[in-house]
């Protein structure tokens, strides 16, 4: 069985859309997004350093275009996700992807409400100076009580041994001087605020502004694997409302792992911009064959991989 998933904020690169507008149909594509968007999402996928890139507000609709874009080139005919794909999800930002993948969101309406998720979080983002850390090692039944005790949130469990913190760049120099027991290392990610935490709130009230005028909202044509809880959601509904508020809850992509094994998963497909998910499932979903769209280079053999394992 086949899984689908989408990564999110810090999988950016600089020029990272370059080599995919040479397939038919993509920049088309890139341009109507654009338009949905705001921003001219060729231009940050190609020439933007990677100071303009991080930016929040820009970073994320980047990332679901880029996931959509590779996504379409894997099949021949867009009805054939449903039929061959067992499982869809994306990891924060990257559940927009999944979810437009999935059929829940019209691509144009997804890339509406990302941009507008990016611009709130990047505005609650500056109220105060947070961040978030990457902390490789570690027992979660260690870890998580040390983070709250230093007024901090695991806002990512992304299970395979990482857990990521967030909060106050006083908790986080804190948490450096102090790491908990077992964990090997703890690394500043290049994301511009808290998010998954409280820190956030402000910017669940505006997207649900946003999100209450999105059209054609569908269910979801492929199981989809949400972030809160690593259930599958069936409903179209639901499945918005979770994508709201998932913007001040912590990232349970340990839960969602467990999903895809319960559903008896074969083998994992991340797209673009690839490689974060990929290297989780290789060490908490041992005997799953796992690839990363980095580049058009991998789409012949990501298409085997449909292939073989599609539902």
């Amino acid at each position: 069985m086949l899984v689908l998933v989408a990564p999110g904020q810090g999988a950016q690169t600089p020029g990272f859309l370059t080599e995919w507008l040479d397939f038919p149909g993509v920049r088309g594509a890139l341009e109507a997004w654009s338009d949905a968007a705001g921003i001219d999402l060729i231009r940050y996928g190609t020439e933007a350093d990677a100071e303009e890139i991080r930016d929040t507000a820009v970073a994320q609709p980047l990332l679901v275009a880029a996931g959509l874009a590779s996504a379409a080139l894997l099949f021949e005919d867009p009805a054939d996700l449903p039929r061959k794909v067992g499982a869809i999800a994306g990891h924060s930002v990257g559940e927009f992807t999944a979810a437009s993948l999935a059929g829940v969101l019209p691509h144009e309406e997804a890339l509406r409400l990302v941009r507008a998720r990016g611009r709130a979080m990047a505005e609650a983002a500056a109220v105060t100076e947070t961040g978030m850390a990457a902390l490789l090692g570690g027992d979660p039944a260690v870890t998580v009580p040390h983070l709250e005790k230093l007024g901090l949130t695991p806002a990512n469990i992304n299970g395979a041994g990482q857990i990521v913190a967030a909060g106050t760049k006083e908790q986080l120099a804190a948490l450096e001087a102090d790491k908990p027991e077992g964990v090997r290392k703890v690394v500043a990610l290049k994301v511009a605020g808290a998010f998954h935490t409280h820190h956030m709130a402000p910017a669940v009230e505006t997207l649900a502004k946003a999100a209450a005028d999105a059209r054609g909202t569908s269910d979801p044509k492929v199981t989809y694997v949400s972030n809160k809880d690593g259930q599958a959601v069936a409903a179209g509904g639901e499945v918005l409302e979770r994508l709201v508020g998932q913007v001040a809850n912590p990232v349970r992509w340990d839960l969602c792992m467990e999903t895809f094994k319960e559903l008896g998963v074969t083998a994992l497909i991340e797209v673009c911009p690839g490689g974060t998910l990929t290297g989780l499932a290789k060490r908490a979903l041992p005997g799953v064959k796992t690839l990363a769209l980095k580049s058009p280079a991998d789409l012949d053999a990501a298409r085997e991989l449909i292939a073989e394992h599609s539902a």
